[in-house]
């Protein structure tokens, strides 16, 4: 046991010991011996240059020859050993201002250098994220300056495809017919005009809209090179509309209603089609222009044959090529007829608590249509008079309320007109007034 804790203190000490080492190593090697901190140098090669302000240049007639002038600069920064092994080269950024240059010619810049966003000055330590750094020697670039010569150019489109058969393309329309250039003499005299390529691919059926960049070309058609052009814009923007000429039917949107049905009617309209021409994109998905819409229970109304003249309105954007510009719709029923009948069944319902209700009325006489079949197939025993009692929770009396007429079976049946009943409402347990109405089966009626 003894044995066990003398080798314990001893890999103790051991430890403290390398641990004390290595703090007087990292002192030594990071404060000399005035106590300042100790410097290490690095070099960083090939730091690009961004120049900027570019735009001043040309206020004075004048612009910058990259190819003439430094691109990359190297620095060296001196920090201590730690610093330097953390510095990323990445974050490490020379920008030349040139706002102040007025004149041409080959001239000195001084860039400023920047780390992570922060300036460093010649001779200055800068507090940054993680420590000191310094720039050991003044930036400088060399910048080639020359007059500046500018001309305005014509930008031409080169069509490429086809679009499908039944479709026609319309005229390309370009962003910008002319553009302005400029740079030495010698790169922009040769060029005549600028040229975007617009592909619409094979059978093309909807219209295209794309942003293309431009190409320089000289007065034999040869593409010229664009070092040392600059230009207003790089790219323009290039649409062409592909219209397609469709024919579409005429049409009214009809309003069914019991006994009134689309089926049974009879309809003509001339013209039944027009041709127009418009955005294929817009017309791929339309097959029919709706006149108008209907309520075929005014047609009930009617005798015989209704007739009714429309204006045609066709899709916005598109043009009439027909040059029809009204409709005339004929409408019709192929069989319909009407008939009187009368009913002594009657119901109501929405009885309001604690009350009772007799009906007065003994009959009521209906108005039906609908097709010869449907109609003949009707006896009064088919028809229900129903009194909505739920506006009357608070009423007790005689009253005319309105009543809804219900025809059973199979038919389609329309009802013509409005219709009334007359009741009495009344408190639970008061005389009970002659009554010739019925209750139906799961309504609430009169308590014997």
């Amino acid at each position: 046991m003894r044995n066990e804790n003398q080798n314990a203190r001893k890999a103790l000490y051991l430890a403290m010991a390398v641990f004390v080492a290595l703090v007087i190593w990292l002192f030594v090697d990071n404060v000399g011996d005035n106590g300042n901190p100790r410097l290490h140098k690095k070099e960083f090669e090939n730091i690009p240059i961004e120049y900027i302000h570019e735009e001043a240049l040309m206020d004075h007639g004048l612009m910058l020859v990259e190819e003439d002038s430094d691109q990359t600069v190297d620095i060296q920064l001196e920090a201590t050993r730690t610093m330097i092994a953390d510095i990323d080269p990445d974050k490490i950024h020379v920008v030349a201002d040139l706002s102040d240059i007025t004149a041409a010619g080959v001239q000195t810049v001084q860039p400023r250098l920047t780390y992570n966003g922060y300036r460093l000055l010649s001779g200055q330590r800068i507090t940054i994220t993680q420590g000191m750094l310094k720039e050991m020697n003044p930036l400088a670039a060399t910048v080639n300056i020359k007059e500046l010569n500018s001309r305005t150019i014509e930008v031409r489109c080169l069509l490429r495809g086809n679009v499908a058969e039944g479709y026609s393309a319309g005229q390309v329309q370009l962003s910008e017919t002319s553009i302005e250039i400029w740079g030495q003499a010698v790169d922009i005299d040769p060029v005549s005009y600028a040229k975007v390529v617009l592909d619409i691919g094979d059978d093309a059926v909807s219209s295209v809209s794309e942003s293309l960049p431009i190409k320089f070309y000289d007065s034999n058609d040869e593409e010229v090179s664009g070092v040392g052009i600059r230009s207003t814009v790089q790219e323009v923007e290039v649409s062409m509309p592909v219209s397609v000429a469709k024919e579409l039917r005429l049409a009214v949107d009809f309003k069914e209603a019991p006994g009134a049905r689309k089926r049974n009617i009879n309809v003509d309209i001339k013209p039944s089609t027009i041709t127009v021409s418009g955005d294929a994109s817009q017309l791929n998905d339309v097959d029919a222009i709706i006149l108008s819409e209907f309520n075929l229970l005014d047609l009930v109304n009617q005798t015989g044959t209704a007739s009714f003249t429309y204006p045609i309105t066709v899709p916005e954007g598109c043009t009439n090529l027909s040059g029809v510009t009204r409709a005339t719709v004929t409408i019709s029923f192929k069989d319909i007829t009407s008939k009187h009948m009368t009913t002594n069944h009657f119901v109501y319902e929405n009885l309001p608590d604690g009350k009772v209700v007799d009906i007065l009325t003994e009959e009521l006489t209906v108005s039906l249509f609908g097709t010869a079949a449907d109609v003949g197939a009707v006896t009064p025993e088919h028809i229900t008079i129903l009194a909505d009692l739920a506006d009357y929770g608070a009423a007790s009396g005689s009253y005319t309320v309105p009543a809804q007429v219900r025809v059973t079976g199979s038919g389609d049946i329309g009802i013509y007109g409005t219709y009334e009943v007359r009741v009495v409402i009344r408190e639970k347990h008061e005389e009970q007034p002659p009554s010739h109405g019925q209750q139906e089966p799961g309504m609430t009626g009169e308590e014997e």
